[in-house]
């Protein structure tokens, strides 16, 4: 990653800054104008884990000929605006290594040495488990979802697959889960870098709980309990793996110092040692 110098005059900062905001533009625009041309394709992706709920018979849907003969669009526009945010959201996360390595190669050296060595560990992370809960949300969560909000339309009225409304709801699930799976990465450095102390997390746990299920309500877009129980249990086991991590961390960062001072003193005793004999 080409880093810049710690200490520059403030318009060879903006100059930086405008060079890597220029990059990650025209990444964003080009992935965005190629991932257009198959946005068709992208959005029968999307739509796969809910196909059962989209054909009144039920049946699954393979090809874009299927999902044509479905889901409908009530807006002349609609299609062109679908089709650019489905891309855009796409070209966010084909891209995401190229603008984060640039916004964290513009910030790594304000940074000091001990702690540049978590920026490469946290990227890692962060990407990983962004891509965990949009993964979890599509494989799990999607199908009872949209088996729990059209059951409580169909029981008086007939659903209407339209497609803005159906993929929409869809990117909002996926994009909240994306951002809730980062929830260990808020845990682990408010441990570690002791702005909330271990004990603390760990003694509130009740607490916690009672703001994860708030988080939980307020991220998912539809009122459903299945979808907020299902969530809220994906982060309870991420919040208690990063206290696990946390502690496991603080431990060796613990034992590594009573070593530490342990050797301080011995070298304090063995001068002092040697002075008394030169008495």
């Amino acid at each position: 990653m080409p880093v810049g110098q710690a200490r520059m005059p403030l318009f060879d900062h903006i100059g930086e800054l405008r060079r890597r905001l220029t990059i990650i533009v025209v990444c964003l625009l080009v992935a965005t104008c190629v991932l257009y041309l198959v946005s068709p394709t992208l959005i029968l992706f999307l739509v796969r884990p809910i196909t059962a709920y989209i054909t009144n018979d039920g049946a699954a849907i393979t090809n874009l000929e299927q999902l044509n003969a479905v889901i409908v669009s009530l807006d002349p526009l609609g299609g062109f605006a679908l089709r650019f945010k489905v891309s855009i959201v796409f070209a966010l996360l084909v891209t995401s290594p190229i603008w984060i390595w640039q916004l964290l190669g513009f910030f790594l050296p304000a940074l000091r040495p001990e702690e540049r060595k978590w920026v490469i560990p946290t990227f890692f992370a962060a990407v990983s488990l962004f891509a965990i809960g949009m993964a979890f949300c599509y494989l799990v969560i999607l199908d009872p979802a949209f088996n729990w909000m059209l059951a409580q339309t169909r029981e008086f009225a007939t659903v209407v697959a339209n497609a803005p409304d159906y993929i929409n709801i869809i990117l909002l699930f996926e994009i909240g889960f994306g951002l809730a799976f980062e929830l260990p990465l808020v845990v682990f450095y408010l441990t570690i870098f002791n702005i909330i102390p271990y004990k603390k997390l760990r003694a509130s746990w009740r607490m916690v709980y009672i703001v994860l299920m708030v988080v939980c309500a307020m991220v998912t877009p539809d009122a459903n309990p299945i979808t907020m129980l299902l969530m809220f249990a994906a982060m309870a086991a991420l919040y208690e793996t990063s206290l696990l991590i946390s502690r496991i961390v603080l431990s060796r960062r613990i034992k590594r110092q009573r070593l530490a001072e342990a050797g301080e003193l011995e070298e304090d005793e063995g001068a002092d040692g040697a002075g008394d004999g030169d008495e």
